[in-house]
């Protein structure tokens, strides 16, 4: 049977615009009222307000916009943070777990912040109020009867604070264990391991004021016009300024194309910015081919390498020359999918280019080569010379407004001795040596009895990871279950044999005169103080969840001042300031409006590897081999949506409203299957003798490569195998996963 009252329309040519604002205020209004929904977007993003919950795109350095500094997705983000609804103990007495696991992830999340501590007994059906001081207490008791603290795991979302970041991981690590599996693992794990290992540090180099000074901007595998709208603005500013924008991936995505910024008369009028300059549909995984093609074509127009600057501050250039005189042309070409005629003019325009920004997001982290891709393309920006110079740099655009953060703060599985040393230091105990879970391995874990306790700091851990049905599986192997949350989502329904949910305040709300921290994509540490009265007297902040749960686990072990750290997070960044390097001063810099920037060697024009260069890389170019009734699946967000948080059922920019069970098909792939647009079908594959099957997508054609296909994420996470990972950062690969697809028995 086809879904109901889903349908589909045209594609947008542009983004934004009114309808953007219309929809934006009318989601805000709708929750949080008039006075409360325009305070909490009047302080968003602003120098003395608070930090978007949303995506990592960072604020302006100078003036930022009185009128919204914010787009529609941060709109919709602080629209479910400031809502009046709240889910009481009545709430939660009237509906059973069984209930609420039919409402889709949507209708979960639209219910209501969540008012008080909640607990779900042994063989319960229905959860039930608990005290703060109660809940601690049977957490304490859980984690202290375990027989190694190796058999708990400790998540963290992307939005929790740098102070309690921190805090957290000092609990965990004088808990005894370096279980810090978080959603980096899931998405740019991948950047991380191969710009560390390339350029010597796992960061992007680039400032947002790079941006108008790049001669080219390459973004590849990345939707900006959904996943991080602000990034339209400071396009449409380089474009003005000259730059080239090439756009790079499998869709032609309404946010790369065409803009209309709301805050200029021509966007009003509904005049477009046309963006784009050229546009490559690249094959899903076809990047490396891509990538090694381009190289390929400027070395044999005898391009303008920076010689000097590749012979100053790299390594490894002359074997890189030899393993692209190797190359077969057609077989690249062939590989990417993208006509070789077409990548020759591409090299031609970059021939003479030295400023150039390469951006990218999960669209090149997670295949299983995504690391050798990545390095692929700081190949490219080596032979230019695009490295520590204005204009020119990494942009890895990260999703969660703190991911970068928490990395910083130390939520890492596998810590540099240097930082546990630091620990050790201050701290006056000796942290564990051995590296602990990520996310894969945590799941594993816990699939396997080997760890019996879960405990989330934010997320939806469920259905953010891979393999559904598996995660389920494992979750519901713990003897317990904890979750920090603002509102309901699937991990609350899909527990262990007990499950506890903590209530915490959101990035909004007030904090009792505190504030915290973030760290953006490019570097930029900046304070958040919320502005919104709680919905709740009975909600904490993270930083006094993480203090009250370490004195109820550990009690005056190790004499660390978790009341002090309570009394005022100033006590926090202190202790910060002394720990991890360039937050020196941390208190006094934090003050300063629009924060300050971290140390980046790169930035400087400097790497930190053990040759102090910049290292050449060498991979193969790996093809995906298809069966006759196979193809390659990539998960996405759909435009209404942020990560696992679903707004709502639309994806205008796609043309796909009230529904979000679809699968974008080339047509000549329907074809060959005798499929026809609104047809129902299932998707399957056998991955590891596993069968995994996700029912009733309809089948939507889609100017997608042959051999290709999308749906959305969490809906197909089911189909991507648990053990189908990237090669080093260990990333689920939801960007490569082969799939079948038959249609469903009228």
């Amino acid at each position: 049977m086809k879904p109901e009252n889903l349908h589909t329309g045209g594609i947008k040519k542009s983004a934004a615009g009114i309808p953007a604002v219309l929809i934006s205020f009318k989601k805000v209004v709708g929750e949080a009222g008039w006075k409360r929904g325009l305070k909490a977007l009047g302080h968003m993003n602003q120098k003395k307000g608070f930090d978007c919950p949303s995506c990592a795109w960072p604020d302006p350095d100078d003036e930022r916009s009185g009128i919204a500094e914010y787009c529609e997705n941060g709109a919709k983000a602080i629209a479910e943070e400031a809502t009046l609804k709240k889910l009481t103990p009545d709430f939660f007495a009237a509906n059973s777990i069984a209930s609420l696991n039919e409402l889709t992830d949507h209708e979960l999340g639209s219910k209501g912040r969540i008012a008080q501590p909640m607990y779900l007994p042994a063989g319960g059906h229905y959860y039930q109020p608990i005290s703060w001081d109660e809940a601690f207490r049977k957490i304490a008791t859980a984690l202290n009867s375990l027989s190694s603290p190796d058999e708990a795991i400790f998540y963290t979302s992307g939005r929790t604070s740098n102070e309690a970041a921190f805090l957290y991981q000092l609990f965990v690590r004088a808990y005894g264990t370096n279980n810090l599996p978080d959603c980096s693992n899931m998405c740019h794990e991948s950047s991380g391991v191969a710009l560390n290992e390339s350029l010597g540090i796992g960061k992007g180099s680039v400032k947002l004021d790079d941006f108008y000074k790049a001669e080219v901007i390459i973004i590849l595998g990345q939707n900006p016009g959904t996943n991080h709208p602000r990034m339209l603005t400071a396009l449409q500013k380089a474009k003005a300024n000259g730059a080239l924008i090439v756009s790079i991936n499998p869709l032609p995505e309404t946010g790369l194309m065409g803009f209309r910024n709301p805050q200029q008369v021509k966007g009003i009028l509904g005049i477009d910015s046309h963006l784009t300059d050229v546009f490559l549909p690249v094959r899903i995984n076809g990047d490396m081919a891509l990538l090694k093609g381009l190289a390929y074509a400027l070395w044999q127009l005898g391009a303008t390498f920076d010689d000097e600057f590749i012979r100053e501050h790299t390594t490894g250039f002359d074997a890189y020359i030899e393993h692209l005189k190797e190359q077969d042309p057609q077989h690249l070409s062939a590989a990417c999918g993208i006509h070789w005629q077409q990548i020759m003019e591409l090299a031609h325009l970059l021939k003479d280019k030295k400023k150039i920004i390469a951006c990218w997001a999960m669209g090149l982290t997670q295949h299983r080569n995504a690391v050798d891709t990545i390095k692929e393309l700081v190949n490219l920006l080596l032979l230019k010379g695009s490295i520590g110079k204005e204009g020119a740099g990494t942009c890895p655009v990260r999703g969660h407004s703190n991911v970068q953060g928490d990395r910083t703060m130390g939520i890492y599985e596998k810590p540099p001795q240097v930082f546990l040393d630091a620990l050790e230091r201050n701290f006056g105990f000796k942290p564990p040596q051995h590296h602990g879970y990520d996310t894969v391995d945590a799941i594993k874990a816990m699939h396997a009895g080997r760890a019996a306790v879960f405990f989330a700091m934010g997320g939806n851990f469920l259905s953010a990871t891979p393999d559904t049905e598996y995660t389920a599986e494992a979750l519901r192997n713990c003897l317990l279950t904890v979750q920090v949350s603002t509102k309901l989502n699937r991990s609350h329904l899909v527990h262990g044999r007990e499950a506890i949910i903590l209530p915490c305040l959101a990035r909004s709300d007030k904090d009792g005169g505190q504030f915290v921290s973030c760290e953006n994509s490019m570097g930029v540490v900046q304070q958040s103080k919320g502005v919104l009265e709680p919905v709740s007297d009975q909600l904490l902040s993270e930083p006094v969840i993480v203090c009250r749960l370490a004195k109820a686990v550990l009690g005056a072990k190790y004499g660390i001042m978790w009341d002090r750290y309570m009394q005022h997070y100033d006590h926090i960044r202190d202790d910060i300031a002394r720990t991890i390097p360039g937050f020196e001063n941390y208190n006094e810099k934090v003050r300063q409006p629009g924060g300050f920037y971290l140390p980046n060697c790169n930035r400087d024009g400097k790497f930190d590897t053990a040759t102090a260069k910049a290292h050449f890389n060498i991979a193969p170019v790996t093809m995906i081999d298809l069966a006759d009734d196979e193809l390659l699946m990539m998960t996405i967000r759909s435009h209404d949506q942020f990560n696992t948080t679903v707004y709502g059922l639309d994806d205008r920019y796609r043309g796909i409203y009230n529904g979000r069970r679809v699968i974008l098909m080339n047509q000549a792939d329907m074809n060959t299957r005798r499929l026809k647009k609104g047809d129902v079908v299932d998707i399957s594959n056998d991955h590891g003798g596993r069968h995994r099957v996700a029912e009733q997508f309809v089948v939507v054609p889609y100017p997608i490569p042959a051999q290709c296909v999308a749906t959305y994420f969490p809906e197909a996470n089911v189909l991507v195998p648990v053990d189908s990972v990237a090669e080093k950062s260990n990333t689920p690969v939801s960007k490569s996963v082969v799939v079948k697809v038959s249609l469903r028995s009228q």
